[in-house]
């Protein structure tokens, strides 16, 4: 696996300032093993419970801006103690989790540890948490002007019937938008899929 054991006196580069010792309380209390992951795409960050032999396990993508990856290692944090208080009889994102989700952000809110952007995106999302801070779009938004590089084109960013590649290498065509998501065509295929305005691609010249 592409990850490695963060110490506990570098995690703090990877977090907005004056944010380490409230996340390392945590993370002594409750006995996380984390690790720093290299850049996945289809998850930020992951949670494993303990077992009678084990710490609980979280990792999170070493790549992400300091407030992506705050706001990850809490959604990964409110799994565990949503493990903690109800073990496995209630859903992964469910009511349970989101109130706790919630309550732990709340803290960092209240102190004023994030930019005033993304701290009204975080309060109309709380309203109801995704899944995965990927799914909500006007968040992800915000958090892209934190990162250090531009890095890859939204979908919604291209220009229409543009061609891009997926990070498994098929080519699409972008197609028009319907509702929140765009109508693309993969020209090996033809067939037609729906992608995210926010998921990020590669762009591919229609020349040559």
């Amino acid at each position: 696996m592409p990850k490695r054991e963060a110490p506990v006196n570098h995690l703090q580069h990877y977090l907005p300032p004056d944010t380490f010792e409230p996340v390392l309380q945590y993370l002594n209390q409750h006995k996380v093993h984390l690790t720093i992951a290299r850049e996945r795409k289809s998850i930020l960050g992951d949670y494993r419970h303990r077992t009678h032999h084990d710490h609980h396990r979280i990792s999170v993508n070493g790549n992400l801006n300091v407030y992506s990856f705050l706001i990850t290692l809490l959604h990964e944090l409110a799994h565990l103690l949503t493990f903690e208080q109800h073990g496995n009889r209630v859903q992964s994102h469910g009511r349970e989790w989101k109130l706790i989700y919630a309550q732990l952000l709340d803290q960092f809110l209240k102190n004023k540890k994030f930019p005033a952007d993304i701290e009204y995106e975080l309060l109309q999302s709380l309203k109801n948490p995704a899944a995965t801070s990927c799914a909500e779009d006007d968040l992800l938004r915000v958090l892209r002007r934190y990162d250090k590089s531009k890095g890859l084109p939204l979908v919604e960013e291209l220009p229409s019937y543009s061609l891009f590649r997926t990070d498994d290498g098929r080519v699409f065509r972008k197609g028009k938008k319907l509702r929140k998501r765009y109508q693309c065509v993969e020209l090996a295929t033809g067939r037609v899929y729906l992608f995210s305005p926010v998921y990020e691609v590669e762009a591919v010249s229609q020349t040559g």
